[in-house]
């Protein structure tokens, strides 16, 4: 079994998470162990690989960030649980297939919220996790972006909406998708915080990629 670090990184820029994934990644060896990096970021608009820039709407003075993972645009801002996931697929017990990856990351996210009361569900063609019954079905209130590289590695990772100022999604069609409405744990009443809520996802989040 390999094991699995969690590295807490606080409150920071996005350039320079951004930067640090990649070059831990160039300078993994075979014995480098997988990480999770836990942060915060100042506001942002992340844009994917195949992201149409037309979907932000509005940036305002928020800056904007050309990242080379998957998946169109996305927010990230304080209130906000976000956790990488610096991996080398390969190195797993059992090797994890990318698709079986994400399947594992989403249900942590969704473990993580039925540890509040709260349920998610998967919606198939569109990546993250939604509300799945009450007032506020259908909102998103997770999302995954991930860069696999052709050797098994990975970084990027999931955001989960905890505690958030939630305007400057309506800036932009989240996720590619016009009219999407975002939700945080918050407002659906809890009220845990915002290092609560991280913790329990990286938790589930090691139950999950750590299983054989």
């Amino acid at each position: 079994m390999i094991d699995t670090l969690t590295a807490q990184r606080g409150h920071e820029a996005y350039d320079t998470t951004f930067a640090a994934m990649r070059a831990f990644t160039d300078a993994r060896t075979a014995t480098t162990a997988n990480q999770l990096w836990m942060v915060e970021h100042p506001p942002v608009f992340t844009l994917g690989l195949g992201a149409d820039a037309t979907h932000i709407i509005d940036a305002r003075d928020i800056p904007i960030v050309q990242t080379d993972r998957g998946g169109e645009v996305t927010y990230h801002g304080p209130g906000q649980a976000v956790i990488y996931l610096l991996f080398d697929l390969r190195r797993q017990a059992k090797k994890i297939l990318p698709r079986e990856f994400v399947t594992r990351i989403e249900q942590a996210v969704i473990d993580t919220l039925a540890a509040y009361n709260l349920s998610g569900e998967r919606k198939s063609g569109a990546p993250g996790i939604y509300i799945a019954k009450g007032d506020y079905q259908g909102a998103k209130i997770a999302a995954l972006g991930l860069k696999i590289r052709g050797n098994g590695c990975t970084y990027h990772g999931v955001s989960l909406n905890v505690a958030m100022d939630l305007e400057p999604f309506s800036w932009i069609n989240p996720c590619g998708y016009p009219g999407l409405q975002t939700i945080d744990m918050k407002t659906l009443g809890v009220t845990a915080s915002l290092n609560e809520a991280q913790q329990c996802l990286a938790h589930h989040l090691h139950v999950q990629l750590t299983q054989p």
